[in-house]
């Protein structure tokens, strides 16, 4: 559906196209009501003829507003016009993390600021029982202010007596031979089609660390089935030197949340954002790089 400058949707008047995806297109837009500019992400017509597609994007918008954190985008309202269902949230304004990496590496302590927002955003998920299993860095979005803010939980993973509302789970594989997530960032329980829970989002998130830090992502083929491959069988490439910016307890941090068996990764967000949070001490900047093993981060991993 392209929607034309001046248009409406109930009380939301449309601006201008921002964004179009596989799902349907993002508009901003103004709500004649409050008087504030919005985004209105409007699902493709081919969609809403598809009960599954139109369960699931009704759902995101209904889990994403229960979830009310402030690194996680705000969804305003949710309806429909005309038969065509429609999203309401929050603008933002600035780029999308993978936007932001297009000049190469990020400084460390940046990318561990990035990640520890994004564990933040990903405690008051999971706390709901939420798992979000398509994190990567199109869906995380930092504000020209340097706020971050989670984006895109469509394939996310919820239960109904924890939201209070039926939950539309997918299965691991909603097809044969068909995986949900994102090549190149899926945790190996989801390359498998195995079960997922909150470790899942925490893989995820050590691989955008890696990569903010490294300058590209630590599993990566010639095809997507080698790709894939290396997620289950490789061991994740050490982190660059960069003249000593990058510390023991930063490659004991990614490399623990890049572990293949989910019970030897971090248990949970907040125990990824703990150390994180030490990581950014200053303290933690004037240690040089030693032998693996020896920081205090790394004597924590044997208590979380």
């Amino acid at each position: 559906m392209n929607l034309e400058s001046g248009s409406h949707l109930g009380p939301y008047e449309v601006d201008n196209l921002i964004a179009r995806g596989g799902m349907g297109d993002v508009y901003q837009a103004r709500d004649t009501r409050l008087n504030r500019n919005v985004a209105l992400k409007v699902l493709a017509p081919s969609f809403t003829t598809d009960n599954l597609r139109l369960a699931r994007f009704t759902q995101e918008a209904r889990t994403t507003a229960l979830l009310n954190h402030p690194n996680i985008v705000a969804v305003y309202d949710v309806g429909s016009h005309e038969g065509v269902p429609f999203v309401v949230s929050e603008l933002l304004q600035g780029q999308t993390l993978r936007e932001r990496m297009r000049a190469g590496a990020l400084p460390a302590q940046l990318a561990i600021t990035y990640a520890l927002d994004v564990a933040r955003g990903l405690i008051a998920a999971h706390d709901l029982d939420v798992v979000h299993r398509d994190l990567k860095p199109e869906n995380i979005f930092i504000t020209q202010d340097g706020r971050v803010k989670i984006l895109d939980f469509g394939l996310a993973k919820c239960r109904n007596e924890t939201l209070g509302f039926p939950c539309q789970n997918s299965s691991e594989s909603t097809q044969p031979g068909t995986l949900l997530g994102t090549v190149g960032y899926m945790s190996p329980e989801q390359v498998r089609g195995a079960a997922t829970d909150a470790r899942s989002d925490i893989f995820g998130l050590g691989v955008i660390l890696h990569e903010m830090i490294s300058g590209s992502a630590p599993f990566h083929g010639d095809s997507a089935v080698e790709t894939l491959h290396a997620i289950l069988k490789d061991a994740a490439p050490t982190l660059p030197d960069r003249g000593g910016e990058i510390t023991d307890e930063l490659e004991h941090i990614v490399r623990h949340c890049l572990e293949k068996d989910p019970d030897a990764r971090f248990q949970s967000a907040r125990d990824l954002a703990f150390v994180l949070e030490l990581a950014l001490r200053p303290a933690h900047w004037k240690e040089p790089r030693r032998r693996p093993g020896r920081g205090m981060l790394a004597a924590l991993f044997g208590l979380l």
